[in-house]
């Protein structure tokens, strides 16, 4: 039996709940070539340094081989100019200059939300934090942003875990069961796609609320093409919330974990803004990105990346290297210097930071400061399967009660 390297154990479902050891063993090989000729960059610094090469595309079509996945032709998927262009075409239907005050108008509806979620947890001893916080405040919130309507949660929801849970990159992607989600992904992304762009076509005849109405009926010289909306409106709706749930149920999850940090939080509430940098650096929500590849020959860290080879940027590695973190196993809400690439960085920085990290400082802030005496009812929770968007399915928490 061939022995498999850390990168490919790291990738395995078992241990999903905890990576870091095998990230650990990756690092001492910065540059790490994989027995399928892709290459794993696993260190703060060379991550950092090819999230800036122009050599690296992101850009699928430049690769042939790369699998299918639900993010082709996106902004995510896409290289200058082209990409400089569609980012700034959704962005002016977001954030500033054309949007300034998008995000802080919705602060008060987001406090809401969750102030409400926590409202429905009275009376209760035992909770599903997932189920029952970290989910439905986070994809509520993405959908009065972008225009969805509410009721259609669960429809899209379900095509979104299913195409999720078909995406690996790991040595179980050839065993029956995971070939068996593999092939379903198609169908699901398909029953999304049409779920999108039904709902742009309604609001193409009648405009309403959201970013979603604000793209189709732009009339500005540089509109997105029918296409190009549908697709990137997949990308916002599976990255906008999946990336916050995770970051959410993490949060609550470490802070539980680490009852001197909960304390703090409880006694110096003002660190939920720093404390959410640390949370993200210390479990991040995405966890690499599968589609960037070398358009020449790439030296770096005393290794070449051929020409066409897959390159993995492994954010959550690069987020625990002590060569840029000191102590980086250790949760410090008040760390400095604390420029993790938790949201990556260069030209496909996450362009929804900003609202993930209002969601994040509200809804932990008001668990910490509503939600008496929590304790976990099982460590390590069960995780996800998806290995990109790294997450627990479920966090059970006992509680005393939930204050007002």
């Amino acid at each position: 039996m061939v022995e498999e390297t850390p990168w490919q154990q790291a990738l395995r479902y078992a241990n999903r709940a905890n990576p870091y050891p095998f990230y650990e063993e990756l690092r001492r090989t910065p540059v790490a070539r994989q027995p399928d000729g892709s290459y794993v960059v696993s260190t703060y610094r060379e991550v950092v340094q090819l999230l800036h090469d122009p050599r690296v595309t992101s850009d699928q079509r430049k690769r042939p081989d790369t699998p299918s996945n639900p993010f082709e032709a996106t902004i995510i998927t896409e290289d200058p100019s082209e990409h400089d262009v569609d980012r700034r075409r959704m962005m002016r239907h977001f954030a500033p200059p054309e949007c300034p005050h998008t995000i802080a108008d919705f602060e008060p509806e987001i406090r809401r939300i969750f102030g409400e979620l926590l409202n429905n947890m009275k009376g209760k001893t035992r909770i599903d934090f997932v189920d029952e916080f970290a989910f439905p405040g986070p994809v509520t919130v993405i959908c009065k942003v972008l225009g969805v309507p509410l009721e259609s949660i669960p429809r899209f929801h379900g095509w979104i875990e299913a195409a999720l849970d078909g995406l690996d990159f790991g040595p179980e992607a050839n065993t029956p069961e995971q070939q068996r989600r593999t092939a379903a992904v198609p169908d699901q992304v398909a029953e999304f796609r049409q779920f999108l762009a039904d709902l742009i076509d309604q609001y193409r005849k009648q405009p309403g609320p959201g970013m979603f109405s604000g793209m189709v009926n732009d009339s500005g010289p540089e509109g997105l093409s029918q296409e190009s909306i549908v697709k990137n409106a997949m990308l916002m709706l599976f990255a906008g919330h999946e990336t916050t749930v995770n970051l959410i149920a993490h949060s609550v999850l470490n802070l539980l974990r680490h009852p001197d940090q909960l304390e703090k939080l409880h006694r110096r509430p003002e660190l939920i803004v720093p404390g959410v940098e640390e949370l993200l650096r210390f479990e991040s929500s995405v966890q690499f990105w599968p589609t960037r590849s070398a358009l020449e020959d790439i030296e770096i860290a005393d290794t070449t990346i051929p020409k066409g080879a897959p390159i993995f940027l492994a954010y959550g590695s690069a987020n625990r290297d002590p060569e840029r973190f000191e102590n980086p196993n250790r949760l410090d809400l008040e760390r400095p210097d604390n420029q993790h690439v938790g949201y990556s960085q260069g030209i496909h920085y996450c362009f929804g930071a900003p609202l993930a990290r209002l969601e994040a400082q509200t809804a932990v802030g008001e668990f910490v400061r509503r939600v008496q005496n929590p304790r976990l009812v099982e460590d390590p929770p069960p995780y996800r399967r998806n290995q990109i968007f790294r997450g627990p399915r479920h966090v059970w928490v006992d509680i005393d009660g939930i204050r007002d």
